[in-house]
C-alpha cells in the first residue's frame, strides 16, 4: 500500500482529492517532503504557523515547560505558572473591558463558548452572523453558515441565529432587543478576506449598544499580528464586547481563547456553575508555546514588518490575470477572474516547491498568509513564482 493510499485509508478525509504532500520536517518558511523537496510556505497552516515552523524559541518554552509538567487537572482548578503568565501578557495587550482570558483547545470551541457567554448576559436567545461567514465546524459555530450545502445535511442546527449582509449598514436594523449577539469577523475569511469599509464596525457596535446587545468579533484568523496590528479590530477603533482568538496565537500548537471582561465571564462560574468546561484546555504546554510566540512578535517588531512585507507583496504581485488583492498585512487574497486560474496556481505551485491554498466560499481566490517570520528574500522567491505559473497559463 502506497503512503496515500495507507493516508486515505487509515485517517477519515475532509475531501476526495487532498493534496497528500509527505511531510518529512519543517523550519521557517519552508516544508520538506519525504521526495527531498524544499517546498516555500505560503499558508502557515491556514494562517496558524504565525512565527515560522519549529520557531527555537518556542521549542524552547516548550521543552522547560514539559520539564516541569504537563497537563495536571481541568481548566480553572489549578494555578499554573504559565498559564497565569500568558493571560498576565496577553491581556496587556487589549483594552480594559477585555481582562478576563477563558482558554480552549481550538478556535470553533472558543466561538461555542463566546456564544453561550453572550445568552448568559443578556438573558436573550437571538444571535446575528454575518452572510457568509465562517466561525468553524462544530454544531454552533455550524448553525452560524448560510451555506446551505454545508450545513443541510447536519440539520436541525442551533435556532433563532439570523444573519445579516456585511458591509451593509441598512441591515443592522435586524438587530434587535430580541439580539443577545451580534458576530462577525473582523475581516471576512472564507468568502474573500473582505475588510469593513466606511466605519462599519462602529455602525454595528453602537447599534448593539443601543438595544443592549453584545458584539462578538471573531479575530481566530486575523489576529496575533497577521494584519499588522496585534488584533485586526484595532485598525477600526471598534472594541468588541467578547473578542475570539486562535490560530496564529501559539505559533502552530492547537489553541483558542474567548475574552471579555470579569463580569461577563464570572457568570460562567455562576449562572449555571461550570457553565463551560473543558479538560484540556489551558494546557501549561500550550500556554507556554503562546507566551512565546507574543515573545516573538515583539522582539523580532513583526507588527511593523507585517505592513512593510505587504506593501512588497502589492507591488510585486502585479499581473493581467491578478484582478485584486484583498485583505490587509499577511492577510491577502488574490483574486482572479474565474475559479480555474486558482485552482491552477495552486496545483502548479505544489509542483513547483510553492505551497498556496484555497478559501472557503470565494472559489475565484488564492490564500497568501506566510508566516509573520518570512524574509523578503523569500517573499520576492514566492512572487517571482507566482507570476512565471501565471504566465505559463497565458500561455
Amino acid at each position: 500500500m502506497s503512503r496515500v493510499d495507507q493516508f486515505q485509508s487509515l485517517l477519515a478525509p475532509t475531501t476526495p482529492h487532498p493534496l497528500a504532500l509527505d511531510v518529512a520536517k519543517a523550519k521557517g518558511s519552508f516544508i520538506y517532503d519525504k521526495q527531498g523537496r524544499k517546498l516555500l510556505d505560503l499558508v502557515a497552516g491556514v494562517s496558524a504557523v504565525s512565527v515560522g515552523h519549529s520557531h527555537p524559541k518556542i521549542r524552547r518554552a516548550v521543552n522547560r515547560q514539559l520539564k516541569k509538567h504537563s497537563h495536571v487537572m481541568v481548566y480553572g482548578e489549578f494555578i499554573q505558572d504559565s498559564v497565569l503568565d500568558y493571560a498576565s501578557a496577553l491581556t496587556e495587550l487589549l483594552e480594559p473591558q477585555l481582562s478576563s482570558v477563558y482558554l480552549v483547545n481550538s478556535g470553533t470551541e472558543a466561538i461555542e463558548g463566546a456564544l453561550k457567554l453572550a445568552k448568559a448576559v443578556t438573558g436573550r436567545t437571538q444571535i446575528i452572523a454575518a452572510h457568509t461567514a465562517y466561525h468553524g465546524n462544530t454544531y454552533g459555530s455550524l448553525s452560524l453558515m448560510d451555506y446551505k450545502e454545508r450545513v443541510n445535511p447536519f440539520r436541525p442546527l442551533l435556532p433563532d441565529v439570523a444573519h445579516i449582509r456585511f458591509n451593509e449598514v441598512e441591515d443592522l436594523k435586524h438587530i434587535t432587543t430580541r439580539t443577545a449577539a451580534v458576530i462577525l469577523e473582523t475581516i471576512q475569511g472564507g468568502a474573500g478576506f473582505i475588510s469593513p469599509v466606511n466605519g462599519y464596525l462602529k455602525a454595528v457596535k453602537r447599534r448593539c449598544e443601543s438595544v443592549g446587545a453584545l458584539l462578538i468579533l471573531d479575530e481566530i484568523q486575523p489576529g496575533f499580528g497577521r494584519t499588522g496590528k496585534w488584533f485586526a479590530y484595532q485598525h477600526y477603533e471598534c472594541t468588541p464586547d467578547i473578542l475570539v482568538v486562535g490560530k496564529g496565537m501559539a505559533g502552530g500548537f492547537p489553541v483558542g481563547a474567548f475574552i471579555s471582561s470579569k463580569e461577563h465571564m464570572q457568570l460562567l462560574s455562576t449562572q449555571p456553575k461550570l457553565g463551560h468546561i473543558t479538560t484540556f484546555g489551558g494546557h501549561p504546554v500550550i500556554a507556554a508555546a503562546s507566551h512565546a510566540t507574543l515573545d516573538i512578535i515583539k522582539s523580532e517588531r513583526l507588527l511593523q514588518k507585517t505592513l512593510e512585507k505587504e506593501r512588497l507583496i502589492r507591488e510585486q504581485l502585479r499581473h493581467p490575470l491578478i484582478k485584486e488583492i484583498r485583505g490587509k498585512g499577511l492577510m491577502l487574497a488574490l483574486i482572479f477572474e474565474k475559479s480555474e486560474i486558482a485552482d491552477y496556481l495552486v496545483l502548479e505551485g505544489l509542483k513547483n516547491e510553492l505551497i498556496l491554498f484555497w478559501l472557503l466560499y470565494e472559489k475565484k481566490a488564492v490564500r497568501f498568509t506566510p508566516p509573520l517570520t518570512i524574509s523578503e528574500k523569500e517573499l520576492a522567491l514566492g512572487c517571482k513564482k507566482i507570476l512565471q505559473l501565471l504566465d505559463k497559463f497565458v500561455n
